[in-house]
């Protein structure tokens, strides 16, 4: 069930002993960077100092990352051990990780696996999505789905199978279907909140330590463009 921290506005949608996920908004930076801004591990960690009234450091290991405008869940291991063999489920693509993508424009098949060669600028700080490979790309596959739909937006479900520098924000413009608010990628337009329609859904995967399957899902973002399909937030 998820937690609320009101001084920190932390939404905890997962907590054992081992590991912890968060519901991360739009606003928050997963990890510091130069505009000098409290990452959201920092938050984290002040979350479980507090909790368990912890007077030394905390231990909290990243092993994921989201892009500062998208929102979504998060996870984090809290000991050495969920930190190595989390890592390596990650590396080994044995996390299923699901988003949610908002965009203007229909896709040209309701569901599609489609495959890129993306390479990152890193003076831009963004990548490029090739339909054949060049120098210094790194092939991206990933999976989309229509799940619904408005007058005006459609709604996708995406299962990355890598795990590129904007992947999903690249390839999605590479077919005509550029996330709202994603101005770097094509979009018309911002969003108001300055995030872009992209949720970090879903992680499926087996507990590091205890073996059991978990299954983390992130309510969708307070906003307009979320409410539409509020009906699919089930």
């Amino acid at each position: 069930m998820a937690d609320l921290n009101q001084a920190d506005e932390l939404i905890v949608l997962y907590e054992d002993n081992h590991i912890i996920a968060v519901n991360k908004r739009a606003s928050d930076l997963s990890q510091g960077d130069k505009s000098g801004d409290e990452p959201l591990d920092k938050k984290v960690k002040r979350y479980l100092a507090t909790k368990y009234n912890k007077p030394g450091k905390v231990f909290l290991g990243v092993v994921h990352r989201l892009d500062r405008p998208v929102s979504g869940v998060i996870l984090y291991a809290r000991t050495s051990k969920a930190l190595s063999r989390l890592n390596r489920m990650f590396q080994q693509r044995e996390v299923r990780k699901i988003y949610w993508a908002v965009t203007g424009e229909k896709p040209p098949e309701d569901e599609a696996t489609i495959i890129h060669f993306l390479k990152k600028n890193e003076k831009q700080k963004k990548s490029y999505a090739y339909d054949h490979e060049v120098r210094g790309s790194r092939k991206a596959s990933l999976t989309y789905r229509i799940i619904g739909h408005s007058v005006r937006y459609y709604l996708l479900e995406v299962e990355l199978h890598t795990g590129r520098h904007h992947q999903i924000r690249a390839q999605l413009a590479a077919i005509g279907c550029p996330i709202k608010g994603d101005l770097k990628y094509g979009a018309r337009r911002s969003n108001n909140d300055g995030s872009i329609s992209l949720h970090s859904r879903c992680l499926k995967f087996i507990h590091p330590v205890t073996n059991q399957q978990i299954e983390i899902i992130a309510p969708l973002p307070e906003n307009d463009v979320w409410k539409i399909f509020r009906n699919f937030d089930k």
